[in-house]
């Protein structure tokens, strides 16, 4: 049987690795099994919370649009209930930049919305 040397490939896989993992601490950054432990660790993290990013963005701009709405004197659930059933085009994202950066505009859109 002959003989295979696979140096080349092995070192090239562990370069890759290791690349993947720079920034990493201690062993997590220079040892291959550690770090490809951290390494496969670390892509299933990102991979989940790219999803739960979302969720967190859109509690935070709820957040944001039911504390402008109780300054004004009305609440979160009736105002996206008037808003959805006068087809209003805006998304929270946009009604919570407007609460939070520009409130003369909001409250307009508020008082539209409601009457």
């Amino acid at each position: 049987m002959t003989r295979i040397k696979r140096g080349q490939v092995v070192r090239r896989r562990h370069k890759k690795v290791l690349a993947q993992t720079k920034g990493f601490r201690g062993l997590r950054r220079t040892n291959i099994r550690r770090a490809k432990e951290a390494l496969l660790h670390a892509l299933s993290y990102s991979y989940r919370d790219r999803r739960t990013k979302k969720r967190d963005f859109r509690g935070l701009w709820i957040i944001r649009i039911n504390s402008a709405l109780t300054a004004l004197g009305h609440g979160y659930s009736t105002f996206m209930k008037k808003a959805k059933d006068k087809n209003m085009g805006i998304d929270r994202k946009i009604l919570a930049q407007l609460a939070t950066t520009q409130p003369e505009m909001f409250k307009a859109v508020v008082d539209k919305t409601v009457a």
